[in-house]
């Protein structure tokens, strides 16, 4: 207990939540309030005085010393922040409504119960009991078509996509395609990989198989439950006509079930994995369910692949950590990762309602596409706007969308902004005091406006201001 009352102290000291010269309670008052012996309050206070952080003062106690700077902890070159997410930034989820509780006594029991085995070196693959749990999960909820030794635990979908990109180079493959518009950040990285990309449009249905089938190449990432950032749903003859298409090139379809359990008017689309396993390699993670943080998810690939797709995970990292995959494991065997998405699927669409009434208030002629699901929205801005610039005042007001123009390879299409609804309260988008909010209107009136111009109108507490 001395030692977690010197550490509370000496981190509130450094990150400056004390600030230099302030009064410290007294030895007797702050045991009494904590509920430990002034002996050991004593000690913490004497440990930190030794240490420079404070000063014993005769007539006025133990203060913060002078010489104490609150500067950001330092890791290397990087500077260590911890900011909240930006409102209406899209793909997070509520963050604070993390199961922390559940998930506490989940690692409790797989730490308890763990052999002294699994603090071996395991299977590179992930640890089995996780692997089971998983397979059983993906084939009730997505109905998938993947036995547990088919299944490779990963650091998310960003490794899972890097062991994929590794496999298709060395069997000769470099182009891959791409849905268009996209995640610029999933473009960026499959660059970054090696690999060749190239744009297919995507319409109301989907992806367009035609256009995949003149670029010559040989493997796509699809998001075909929930297309990012268009919410559309890829169309069942479309469905068909993907899988016709890998099958007659011997293809591979990397697909992204990125944020596929969040369906609010009906039950989420089944997987395109569990209609042809042989071709489909499906991926996903607890990102948007639980946190980005966890760093887990997993990839299921066809038969053929997993050999070379095995070795490539051991030559990546050689495992990952046993006990958050044994935590894991046991999350979802308890019934835990079930009960903590129906909470979060009635909080999201809770939020994402209070989304679409602010738009239609503040926006009444902006059209908001894509189907009732996900953690995003994607709304269409009158022509010739310069969604770029809103978006940059948006962030200018500390709210976070994205422009849907950097999202597209080819130039041309609508303008938009896509917006996220799940990591705040529905509070948060009725321009209360709780946050800031912008509205995005095109005024006729507006004296002085370009053709085309977003008038935006920035509400924070203290004032309001235009631009």
């Amino acid at each position: 207990m001395g030692d977690q009352l010197v550490g509370a102290l000496r981190e509130a000291i450094t990150a400056g939540r004390l600030a230099p010269g302030t009064r410290l309670p007294s030895t007797r008052d702050l045991a009494a309030d904590l509920g430990v012996s002034r002996g050991l309050v004593v000690g913490a206070y004497e440990q930190l005085a030794a240490e420079g952080r404070l000063v014993s003062r005769r007539g006025s106690g133990t203060v913060v010393a002078e010489v104490v700077a609150a500067v950001p902890r330092q890791r290397g070159d990087l500077v260590e922040r911890r900011t909240a997410v930006a409102p209406l930034r899209p793909g997070v989820p509520d963050l604070g409504a993390f199961p922390r509780t559940a998930w506490r006594r989940a690692y409790e029991t797989a730490l308890t119960s763990a052999l002294d085995a699994d603090f071996d070196y395991g299977d590179a693959t992930g640890v089995p009991r996780l692997r089971s749990e998983l397979a059983g999960y993906l084939g009730r909820v997505r109905a998938a078509l993947v036995p547990p030794e088919g299944l490779i635990v990963t650091a998310g979908v960003t490794q899972a996509l890097a062991l994929l990109a590794r496999v298709l180079l060395a069997r000769g493959t470099r182009r891959i395609a791409l849905e268009d518009p996209g995640p610029a950040a999933l473009r960026d990285h499959l660059h970054r990989l090696g690999l060749d990309v190239v744009p297919v449009p995507v319409d109301a249905d989907g992806v367009d198989v035609g256009a995949l089938s003149r670029t010559r190449a040989r493997a796509v990432v699809l998001t075909p439950a929930h297309q990012f950032p268009t919410g559309v749903v890829l169309a069942p003859a479309r469905r068909a006509e993907v899988i016709a298409w890998a099958r007659r090139v011997d293809g591979l379809v990397v697909e992204d079930d990125y944020d596929a359990e969040y369906r609010y008017d009906r039950e989420p689309v089944a997987c395109l994995q569990g209609l042809a396993p042989d071709h489909v390699a499906l991926v996903g993670s607890v990102s948007k369910v639980l946190a980005p943080g966890l760093r887990l998810g997993w990839l299921a690939a066809p038969t053929q692949w997993t050999p070379d797709l095995c070795a490539a995970k051991h030559d990546a990292d050689n495992g990952g950590p046993a006990l958050q995959q044994l935590a894991f494991a046991e999350f979802l065997a308890g019934g835990g990762y079930d009960r903590h998405l129906r909470r979060a699927r009635r909080l999201h669409r809770e939020r994402r309602d209070a989304v679409v009434a602010a738009l239609r208030r503040h926006l009444p002629r902006a059209r908001i596409g894509g189907i009732a699901a996900g953690l995003h929205l994607v709304i269409e801005l009158p022509p010739g706007t310069d969604d770029v610039a809103v978006a940059e005042r948006a962030a200018t007001a500390g709210l976070g969308p994205l422009a849907l123009s950097t999202l597209r390879m080819r130039k041309g299409g609508s303008c938009g902004l896509v917006l996220g609804y799940a990591a705040h309260p529905a509070r948060a988008h009725d321009g209360g005091p709780q946050t800031g909010h912008a509205d995005l209107t095109a005024p006729p009136a507006a004296k002085g406006a370009k053709k085309g111009a977003v008038f935006v109108v920035v509400r924070r507490r203290g004032g309001v201001g235009t631009g």
